[in-house]
């Protein structure tokens, strides 16, 4: 990409103080840890801001970088960001979605658990509303569909019993996986989810629909009911 094409209108760039921005050793620094470490150490808001580097070389991007971190889904909305800089962000979030979720895809589910958590923090740890999402398997654990089955609040999203059996049984899934995120970033289940999962569980049991587990997914992490003897 030919650093004089501009990404970003002269309007949205702030003026430049002698001798450059004050973030370019910073910026050093990344990319020193991103060599060095292939990445590992660094931050989900590193991360972008080094991609944001490349998009805008003539602007400290930290403050901007933490701001899409925490609310991925209204990139254009944020000051400061053109549309270049925005599709820059979101080809590269297609593009790692789709890395992350080829093994889920391709693999049973149960054997490449990781490969199933990377997928699902990548795609749900950031958003803002609560998601519910369920995966539906075959008999050998792999994968016939994800579907996301409500979209609610910022703190709750329904989820109906008879609709997630119903899709099951229209899908000819024998077991399935619960899957929602919790936008405050604490992943521990409430009473409420731990309830409705019970609930899905019995109502499967019945029709030979098998429940493997109900995972939770925040920004502090994830949360397993099975591993942690909830089901």
């Amino acid at each position: 990409m030919s650093s004089s094409l501009p990404l970003l209108a002269d309007a949205e760039l702030p003026d430049l103080p002698a001798g450059g921005h004050h973030g370019a050793g910073h910026r050093a620094r990344l990319r020193e840890r991103l060599l060095n470490t292939d990445g590992t150490g660094l931050h989900d808001h590193e991360i972008v801001e080094y991609l944001l580097t490349l998009a805008i070389p003539r602007r400290d991007t930290k403050p901007l970088a933490k701001q899409l971190t925490a609310d991925g889904d209204s990139l254009r909305a944020v000051p400061g960001m053109g549309e270049t800089s925005a599709a820059a962000l979101k080809i590269v979030q297609v593009a790692a979605r789709r890395l992350v979720s080829e093994p889920v895809r391709r693999q049973p589910i149960l054997s490449s658990w990781q490969a199933l958590l990377d997928y699902l923090r990548l795609d749900m740890a950031h958003l803002t509303r609560e998601r519910v999402r369920v995966l539906f398997l075959n008999a050998k654990n792999m994968l016939i569909s994800d579907d996301v089955m409500s979209e609610g609040s910022v703190d709750q999203a329904a989820i109906y019993t008879r609709q997630v059996i119903k899709r099951a049984l229209d899908l000819g899934a024998v077991s399935l996986i619960l899957v929602h995120n919790h936008p405050s970033g604490n992943p521990q289940p409430s009473k409420q989810d731990i309830q409705i999962t019970r609930e899905i569980i019995e109502a499967g049991k019945r029709l030979g629909i098998g429940v493997h587990d109900h995972i939770i997914i925040g920004l502090d992490g994830h949360s397993s009911m099975r591993s942690m003897g909830l089901i």
